[in-house]
């Protein structure tokens, strides 16, 4: 419970860069990451430290997603690609190419069949995950887009960019149906409360914001952290938000109670 106090169980040490993304699998005995050291790696959980290590990326890997079964593992790289890796010993990978620039962010669809992508090219791309070809492109970000991800229902897709917008795409007929605009900076990372009904953004102006997509309202507001805010998770009950910053602290915040319940010290 995010009630209980949180202690640090152990740390995982194995790459030789920053580590730009972490994952677990669905059944919470592997932990995915990734650095821009070019690696991924899979801890084994439940055996101590036993780990494998993925090599493919030419250039620094800057996000990884499991497939909601966990028979696949996504990352997408600085390299301009895209990789669907087997998670198993051997490591064996495919590689997605049309991106014409880096790629910032990989996240699968709740049933596992599609893949969207978001990179500098300013475009996000989605992928049939069976088929590993490219389905469709979404143009109207002008700048870096940083982040992308499907709604619950995979209905709808929430991106952010540098040019300092959050959109809102339907999947179906591939438009942008809403855009949400912060001219105090941009947000690094965007994602779906469990329900799909907000969106929360992490700010570069060290603010994390939860939106209604329903009514397009602005609903809560955190400045808690000393520097840009990178990742947010949430809790799967929808009631917390957990925040990772470069002030070198994660947060936990009470969504219900709209305060902040617990810093988390360790990372230097």
């Amino acid at each position: 419970s995010p009630q209980e106090d949180p202690v640090l169980i152990r740390p995982f040490r194995g790459h030789t860069a920053a580590v730009t993304g972490v994952a677990f699998s669905a059944d919470a005995a592997g932990l995915a990451t990734c650095s821009l050291d070019r690696f991924l790696m899979i801890w084994k959980l439940k055996t101590r430290c036993r780990a494998y290590r993925f090599v493919g990326h030419v250039e620094g890997v800057t996000s990884t997603d499991f497939s909601p079964d966990g028979q696949l593992l996504a990352s997408s790289s600085l390299d301009h690609t895209v990789r669907l890796w087997i998670p198993c010993i051997h490591g064996e990978s495919s590689v997605l190419k049309g991106h014409t620039a880096s790629v910032r962010s990989v996240n699968f669809a709740h049933d596992g069949y599609s893949l969207v992508s978001a990179s500098n090219d300013k475009s996000i791309k989605i992928w049939s995950v069976c088929s590993q070809r490219l389905l469709f492109t979404l143009f109207q970000h002008t700048r870096w887009v940083l982040c992308a991800r499907f709604s619950p229902d995979g209905r709808i897709i929430a991106s952010c960019s540098e040019d300092k917008s959050v959109k809102i795409w339907d999947t179906r007929n591939k438009t942008c149906i809403n855009s949400f605009s912060d001219y105090e900076g941009f947000a690094n990372f965007v994602d779906f409360n469990p329900s799909g009904t907000c969106i929360v953004s992490a700010g570069s102006n060290h603010t994390v914001k939860l939106w209604d997509i329903r009514m397009n309202k602005l609903l809560q507001h955190f400045k808690v952290h000393r520097a840009g805010v990178n990742c947010v998770s949430f809790h799967p009950s929808g009631n917390y938000l957990i925040t990772a910053s470069a002030d070198g602290t994660l947060k936990i915040l009470d969504l219900l109670e709209e305060r902040l319940i617990y810093t988390l010290h360790g990372h230097k």
